[in-house]
């Protein structure tokens, strides 16, 4: 088929991409419009290109790509904590994103992965990072820590003392001041006590 190798070449190496970004590509080489579904379902039929959302593809098989579908967004709570090397414990992609989109556990070729809604206001402490072929925006460690308490989930001891060893603390400070009292209350009695094997 036509343009296909000029599509993997501009798309092949990249996490995702929206239909938007290929008909702006194909309106770049004059290729008709009516082209791009054509092309989009003769590609997914081989099984070479993806679908993670509605208008969101992605030539990659591995499932941190999900997060191209909800910008913006980061990989933020138990999936941080395994992204930082804070425990050990095995995790599926956690997507916390402010968009209004349908939460819940989702399917990625087969594979589960989490979306999550955060406030606006909480938003913040996030930065990217190199994750085998990708690049990832993933909570720091600072922010994972408060959003495990604002999502109230529960926190290990083993995995506190690898967040405490680690911590920036006046980024930490400052961070808490964007906080709701309950979160920082939270995350001040961790930090004091220690954590325990249930929400707190």
């Amino acid at each position: 088929m036509k343009y296909m190798a000029d599509v993997r070449r501009r798309f092949g190496n990249r996490s995702g991409f929206t239909l938007s970004d290929l008909r702006v590509f194909l309106q770049q080489k004059k290729i008709p419009p009516a082209y791009l579904y054509q092309l989009v379902h003769h590609l997914t039929a081989r099984g070479e290109l993806h679908r993670i959302s509605k208008s969101v593809y992605s030539f990659s098989e591995e499932l941190n790509v999900v997060g191209e579908a909800f910008h913006p967004s980061y990989h933020g709570l138990q999936d941080a904590l395994s992204l930082h090397g804070l425990w050990e414990q095995e995790t599926v992609p956690v997507i916390l994103t402010p968009r209004k989109v349908r939460t819940g556990i989702r399917t990625f070729l087969g594979q589960n992965y989490l979306v999550r809604r955060i406030s606006r206001k909480m938003f913040f402490g996030f930065r990217s990072i190199k994750c085998g072929n990708l690049w990832l925006t993933v909570s720091d460690i600072e922010k994972t820590l408060i959003d495990l308490a604002y999502f109230r989930q529960p926190l290990e001891k083993d995995a506190l003392a690898e967040i405490k060893a680690r911590l920036d603390g006046t980024k930490l400070r400052k961070y808490l001041n964007q906080c709701d009292s309950k979160t920082r209350q939270r995350v001040e009695k961790w930090l004091q006590t220690g954590a325990k094997n249930k929400s707190g």
